[in-house]
């Protein structure tokens, strides 16, 4: 094509750019439509009626299911996640274990987020001694975590850096539901203002459109470099040739 010649390094440049850009603005629409699902799934649940411990683990999607229960802690094996942060805070989450007294089921409980600016001094924190009612909904992780090194320490209270349940139960010498539960805002709840995805489906939608943009502006600029390109060509060919008038 006489009137296009963009050369061979932008052609290169651009089949190895052009798909990813348009791959990555489609892969971030299917995130947003994602976490819309997620969003909504999330909302249902909440919605309907609270599940036992038993139907929990009968059943086989959880997620977000809302769970009540009676019971009591257990304050001898608690656990602590560490570097969990709110507000530019450093912090721990508290996970302990409960007897529910109804299904004779023990649960692993989240009661929410705790500060620890000072790692020289044990976070702070008590257990109820009486027996409670909670709310609280199961949290199932996404994917698996990508953990550097399984850091357990030992002793109680337990910092460890990533939840596994069943591992939980094992090192407090028990046997329970293998899903973690988030308590709901309340008295034996600390910090907990749990979020559901860590972007907006809006934000997602947002990246989207730049990297279709980045797209749209990496084909004009080949366009317009392919066509100056053949104008400068056809400019130079007319000045060499002296049979040209």
């Amino acid at each position: 094509m006489s009137g296009f010649r963009p050369g061979l390094l932008p052609t290169l440049l651009v089949l190895a750019m052009l798909p990813m850009l348009v791959w990555l603005g489609f892969w971030q629409l299917e995130r947003g439509e994602q976490k819309r699902d997620l969003l909504a799934r999330q909302e249902a649940r909440q919605q309907a009626a609270p599940l036992s411990p038993e139907q929990i683990e009968s059943s086989a999607q959880p997620a977000f299911s809302r769970v009540h229960l009676q019971g009591r802690f257990d304050a001898e094996h608690s656990f602590l996640l560490d570097s969990r942060t709110r507000d530019g805070q450093v912090g721990v989450e508290l996970l302990q274990p409960f007897h529910d007294e109804l299904s004779d089921r023990w649960v692993m409980v989240n009661r929410g987020w705790i500060p620890w600016p000072d790692r020289r001094v044990p976070p702070a924190f008590d257990t109820p001694a009486q027996s409670l009612k909670l709310a609280a909904w199961v949290y199932v992780p996404p994917g698996k975590p990508f953990i550097f090194s399984h850091r357990t320490a030992e002793g109680w209270p337990r910092l460890i850096n990533h939840v596994d349940i069943e591992a939980m139960w094992q090192q407090a010498g028990r046997e329970g539901v293998i899903h973690e539960l988030r308590l709901e805002p309340g008295p034996s709840a600390y910090r907990a203002d749990w979020a559901i995805t860590s972007m907006r489906p809006s934000q997602h939608l947002g990246y989207a459109v730049q990297w279709f943009a980045m797209a749209a502006a990496l084909l004009a600029l080949f366009i317009y470099f392919g066509v100056h390109q053949a104008r400068e060509k056809h400019s130079d060919d007319d000045e060499s040739n002296p049979c040209r008038p």
